[in-house]
């Protein structure tokens, strides 16, 4: 059974558990200091006031276009940037429920046992320096100090056959596997801990195509067996399609759309969200694509964002209106929400 097959028959994916983690109005600025006195010029919107939910046992995706902040939401999440303003409301496994967003690193240390990441470059992300063995067993000293050097021998040689790899295989170095084998170890090390959600950070980008596919259903399985609970973070929506329950639409640090993946791949509500499934390449090239919607002009800087809507430059909607406020996410059908008062004021 893979993650999809989890949904109900509508595609909302309501039956999946309560909410693991909610995140409120979450804002990450960083700060522009220029001139010799080094003075606050400005600040690079990354993430711009977003709301959203992941629920227990879910793959929630998380897509847009380079720079639209989606990677700086899961490091906010781990609480490796600073969190401008927002809440980051996480259900621990104890039962306590924790706002992230003002914890220092010592305070979020004994949470990051529950929640890991796995990284984009399955060749930067590990220690060249260190044995795999070594690698997936590092959270463990740090997390489960009780656990003796036998147990956490035993343990990484089960994780790495779990992931596809054999025990013998954690006494060799990075260096030795592949770029698909060294994200399998990536993934390993992301399950040491036995978290509760995984920060997947665009796992498959820097994997060949039929790499990538391998390491997609090795994370559905790795679910389905474990109960994990996944952000997955791309830019592809055909792969996010493939592996979500819901998938929120990122542009220029705002959510634009949010809703089941099937309805958001199948009929998309917002323009960009249009425009960006248009894109998403065939498998025939000679097919013809009446439908492809080309985008006009470039994406605007995170430190000059527009006003009100921040699509409304290059969008073929727009109107006078959408430069007066952001407009706020509207449920238009159960659990999917449009960001575009042109959109809903029509639906």
């Amino acid at each position: 059974m893979s993650a999809k097959d989890n949904r109900n028959a509508d595609g909302t994916g309501s039956a999946l558990g309560a909410t693991l983690l909610e995140v409120k109005d979450l804002k990450i600025w960083y700060p522009i200091h220029a001139g010799v006195f080094l003075r606050h010029v400005g600040d690079v919107r990354a993430v711009d006031g977003i709301t959203f939910s992941i629920r227990d046992g879910e793959t929630l995706g998380l897509v847009g276009e380079s720079g639209c902040g989606k990677t700086t939401v899961g490091k906010g999440i781990m609480r490796l940037v600073d969190i401008t303003s927002g809440a980051l409301e996480f259900h621990r496994r104890n039962g306590d429920v924790v706002d992230l967003a003002p914890l220092g690193r010592k305070e979020m240390r004994p949470i990051r046992g529950e929640i890991q990441m796995i990284y984009q470059d399955p060749y930067s992300s590990l220690n060249p320096r260190w044995s795999v063995g070594d690698i997936v067993a590092e959270p463990m000293r740090v997390h489960q100090p009780k656990m003796n050097l036998k147990e956490r021998d035993e343990k990484v040689a089960w994780l790495l056959e779990k992931v596809g790899l054999t025990g013998e295989q954690r006494h060799r170095y990075p260096h030795e596997f592949s770029g698909g084998q060294r994200q399998r170890v990536g993934i390993a090390r992301a399950l040491s801990t036995n978290p509760r959600l995984v920060i997947a950070d665009e796992p498959v980008s820097a994997l060949d195509v039929s790499i990538q596919a391998q390491v997609i259903n090795l994370m559905q399985d790795l679910q389905d067996e474990f109960g994990l609970t996944y952000l997955f973070i791309a830019h592809d929506l055909s792969v996010v399609e493939h592996i979500s329950h819901r998938i929120v639409v990122m542009y220029l640090g705002n959510i634009a759309e949010l809703g089941p993946s099937r309805a958001v791949y199948e009929e998309p509500l917002h323009p960009y969200s249009r425009a960006l499934l248009s894109a998403v390449p065939l498998p025939d090239p000679s097919i013809d694509r009446p439908d492809r919607i080309a985008l006009e002009g470039e994406v605007p800087s995170p430190l000059n964002k527009p006003s009100g809507c921040p699509f409304r430059t290059r969008c073929p909607l727009a109107e006078a209106s959408c430069a007066a406020e952001t407009p706020p996410l509207i449920e238009v059908k159960p659990d999917h929400f449009v960001a575009c008062p042109v959109v809903t004021r029509d639906l």
